[in-house]
């Protein structure tokens, strides 16, 4: 098989979907693996050592797309490069089509197979793709919250840690999963209060068991989303529905109730987000304003720390590229269920019914 790894072209991405041992990896086992001229830069990895592992070197995008028979990328397929797409073409990425409507219609008409990172599941029923991501994203909304809480970013002034004699900032983390957690175990380690909301007692039960003394956890309903709101310095949205549009559970009338200059940083806006205020931001432009609430909704947090995050998410992905190369992705389908749960499209078909549901779409269960 012909595996392509193009250049990752949405805004501030500078991840890429494989590093050059991966593609070392595939040719040993007969593939060949063409890169795209640069893709590798803003991770650390030069076409000279993809070249050393074997892969060709292609000028542009174009030379990849229309000779690669599987494409490896991070981020969803952009408006520039659905049309390059062909059909038949497996595309492994992140797709979290549930956000956008445009783009999974585009892909349908593309007719190709789509098999979605953030849908594969394991025999324990986790989302080993998504997960590497998940922590970084988990981590670093605590890091860029704390930023944004300085006043210069327009934020209230509060040092989460605090000092001797000055209480510490408090951390609201909405969602006590894989970004929750590991935004809680960031948040306490700088010293801030930090309280976990969940609908999920023995998932908070285990919380409570492995976290430290700053960290509290609280069962979610719109109440006591409120009442935590009103004495929040920093909330953090983390919440997943798998492959589905994120729930608004952060209204807009509930930001009368944050005091201004809290920072709200929505870590779920790739699939839509959970604070009904929140809209896609950039890297370049990470941050807007709202009664006063400073809002952080980057969709692709991750790429700011693109060489750890490349590594991490290469290496949950690599052994499925191998996978997905060796047998094909209908094949592999077929002998996988946690493959199969992966495949969001295939062949001008929507197979996921999350998706099909965030857009009002037909769907039919994937026929393997």
């Amino acid at each position: 098989m012909i595996i392509g790894v193009p250049s990752e072209v949405k805004t501030d991405e500078f991840r890429v979907g494989m590093r050059p041992v991966g593609a070392e990896v595939l040719i040993r086992e007969g593939h060949s693996v063409i890169v795209q001229k640069g893709a590798g830069i803003g991770s650390g990895f030069t076409d000279e050592q993809f070249t050393a592992a074997g892969a060709r070197i292609v000028p542009d995008a174009a030379a990849v797309w229309s000779q690669a028979e599987m494409v490896v990328k991070v981020k969803e397929p952009q408006a520039a490069e659905i049309p390059m797409i062909r059909p038949d073409q497996t595309v492994f990425t992140y797709f979290h089509f549930a956000a956008d409507r445009e783009l999974t219609v585009g892909c349908l008409k593309s007719g190709c197979i789509a098999v979605a990172y953030e849908t594969l599941t394991d025999p324990q029923g986790r989302l080993p793709l998504l997960t590497p991501m998940s922590e970084v994203a988990g981590k670093l909304s605590v890091q860029e919250g704390a930023k944004y809480l300085e006043r210069p970013w327009g934020g209230s002034g509060v040092l989460l840690g605090g000092v001797p004699g000055v209480r510490p900032g408090k951390v609201l983390i909405i969602g006590g999963g894989v970004v929750g957690t590991c935004a809680a175990r960031m948040a306490a380690g700088l010293g801030a209060d930090v309280v976990i909301l969940d609908i999920n007692l023995d998932r908070l039960r285990a919380l409570d068991d492995f976290m430290p003394a700053n960290v509290r956890t609280r069962f979610s309903d719109p109440q006591a989303i409120r009442e935590e709101l009103a004495s929040s310095d920093l909330i953090i949205g983390a919440i997943l529905l798998p492959g589905a549009r994120a729930p608004k559970l952060v209204k807009r009338d509930d930001l009368q109730h944050i005091r201004p200059g809290s920072v709200i940083v929505d870590v779920a806006i790739d699939q839509g987000g959970c604070v009904e205020t929140a809209k896609v931001t950039t890297h370049r432009n990470p941050v807007y304003t709202i009664d006063g609430i400073v809002h952080y909704c980057v969709g692709n947090m991750p790429g700011a720390v693109s060489r750890t995050s490349t590594m991490a998410l290469t290496n949950a992905t690599l052994p499925y590229a191998v996978r997905l190369a060796r047998h094909g992705a209908m094949a592999l389908a077929r002998a996988d269920p946690h493959v199969a749960s992966a495949i969001n499209m295939a062949r001008g078909t929507l197979t996921n019914q999350a998706v099909a549901e965030a857009h009002e779409l037909d769907h039919e269960p994937l026929a393997v």
